[in-house]
């Protein structure tokens, strides 16, 4: 079986769109730990200063800063093979993805502390990861179906591209 062959080209052409999904993945994790570190040490800051007994104000708050480091990840390195529409589109896109995201996390907060009646940090992180967890989820799926749509092309140019390769010959 050659690789010209129908069975060949389809297996050539599914090897890539697992390469594809593979590198988008471990990329996305990577801006995923990093904005969770931005967003969690955020909320907890917040949580024992300003926002001491505003628990769902403090999540909305970190949340939003973890966003736009976030959007700033994997527009640039993440997705940035996938560009296909103008950055403020993309944005717009983003921000929406985020903001129902962003429900989910304060739900799983609001419902610890007012449905549950459990008011302490210790609640509110684990609400909130499990909100992140949740919300993480639908966001991957979001951002390739509707927020970075276009079809990637066939050569990763992103700074760090090598980190996420594995045994591909020059």
């Amino acid at each position: 079986m050659t690789s010209t062959s129908p069975v060949g080209g389809l297996i050539s052409r599914l090897r890539g769109a697992i390469d594809v999904l593979y590198r988008e993945a471990i990329k996305f994790g990577v801006i995923g730990a990093l904005a969770f570190v931005v967003d969690m040490g955020s909320f907890n800051i917040l949580r024992r200063t300003l926002l001491e007994d505003k628990p769902t104000a403090a999540v909305i708050v970190s949340a939003s800063l973890a966003t736009v480091f976030a959007w700033i990840g994997n527009r640039s390195w993440t997705f940035r093979h996938r560009r296909n529409r103008p950055a403020h589109h993309e944005a717009a896109l983003f921000a929406g993805t985020n903001g129902v995201a962003l429900v989910i996390q304060a739900v799983a907060v609001a419902f610890s502390n007012y449905v549950l009646d459990v008011e302490s940090l210790t609640a509110d992180n684990v609400a909130k990861v499990v909100g992140i967890g949740l919300g993480t989820l639908f966001r991957f799926w979001a951002y390739r179906r509707y927020v970075f749509a276009g079809e990637p092309i066939d050569v990763d140019t992103s700074p760090l591209a090598d980190l996420t390769r594995h045994d591909r010959k020059p």
